[in-house]
């Protein structure tokens, strides 16, 4: 229900403000500040998207979540969008988002809204790197990662093999 109302009002506002604001400065110069600002948003968004970026960089090469920097760059793209898209109340919407106190204050509010059960991140070899569990701190969350066949009892090894400990246990074939 609300996308569909957010659908329906935004341009509504939109076409509102077209007419009060060319209504009081004319034509020509609202639809230059409307190119005016799409310009000026775009090149906001790309410094501070570079950055948003770096930020996810360093949070997945220091193990740390990268759930802040996620969503600062996720805002930072919803922001250029709304300052791409023609209008005023969009482009201060998209102006707003590129505050990053305001990207604070959205995530506090979503933070109060979403629950985060875990985090985990690998290496390349598959083997858990690092996790948060708020609710569960002793879960072992541990994986080993192997292959195994199974032998008959003509491939078992002689009693007593390797007893000298030199060379290989003989459970193992190569």
């Amino acid at each position: 229900m609300w996308l569909f109302l957010a659908f329906v009002m935004v341009p509504i506002i939109e076409i509102a403000l077209f007419i009060q604001v060319g209504g009081l400065i004319g034509t020509w110069p609202t639809l230059a500040i409307v190119v005016l600002t799409a310009f000026a948003g775009t090149r906001l968004m790309k410094a501070q998207g570079a950055l948003a970026l770096r930020d996810v960089q360093r949070s997945f090469s220091d193990m740390r979540d990268p759930t802040e920097p996620l969503a600062h760059g996720a805002m930072i793209l919803v922001s250029g969008v709304l300052l791409l898209t023609p209008g005023f109340f969009t482009d201060a919407l998209g102006l707003a988002l590129l505050v990053p106190g305001v990207r604070r204050g959205v995530l506090a509010y979503l933070r109060a809204k979403v629950q985060v059960h875990s985090f985990a991140s690998h290496t390349m070899h598959g083997q858990a790197a690092h996790s948060q569990r708020p609710h569960n701190r002793y879960h072992d969350d541990t994986v080993i990662d192997g292959e195994f066949s199974a032998l008959d009892d003509a491939d078992m090894p002689p009693k007593g093999a390797n007893a000298g400990g030199s060379g290989p246990s003989g459970w193992t074939k190569h």
